[in-house]
């Protein structure tokens, strides 16, 4: 990827604060697809943190197959081709940050700093917060602009991300 492509992934992954998590849910015995909404800050080290529900199914989810897909994609413009939307796929692992964790204040203090509004969901026992460990990543920057990322690759690209404003 050259400048202005890095520049424009690391803008939409800061700029997007919600993603689809895409979790591998049982059901009656099988493994089918699941997604689901969830907000994301992004920790000093390029890695993602979401705060979810432990009633969630994405959350019981996530807890018995930690493989994740996290996918950001752009605000649609008006009259704008819908295939030449930029996005991106993460593929990574779900690890939960134990309260009793020495990440956890920090971790809290950055997804807090990012959404202040969910200083009531931390005030609840049944709310986990997650590190997602990116393990590879797809960027698409526009029709026929694709991207393969590795996980050394995307950590290097996101270690320093700014902080973007809070209030969301």
């Amino acid at each position: 990827m050259d400048a202005d492509t890095t520049t424009e992934l690391r803008a939409l992954l800061q700029d997007q604060p919600i993603a689809a998590l895409g979790t591998l849910h049982e059901v009656r015995g099988t493994i089918e697809p699941f997604v689901s909404m969830v907000p994301v800050a992004w920790g000093p080290d390029g890695q993602p943190l979401i705060h979810v529900s432990g009633l969630a199914p994405h959350t019981r989810d996530l807890q018995a197959h930690p493989q994740v897909s996290l996918m950001f994609t752009a605000p649609l413009a008006p009259a704008a081709n819908p295939q030449a939307l930029a996005r991106v796929t993460l593929q990574a692992r779900a690890v939960v940050i134990a309260r009793d964790d020495a990440d956890w204040p920090a971790a809290r203090a950055v997804y807090q700093g990012r959404f202040p509004r969910s200083e009531q969901t931390f005030a609840l026992g049944d709310f986990l917060l997650v590190r997602l460990q990116p393990q590879s990543a797809r960027f698409v920057a526009g029709f026929g602009r694709a991207f393969g990322l590795t996980a050394a690759a995307l950590a290097a690209l996101l270690k320093d991300l700014p902080a973007p404003q809070a209030g969301v």
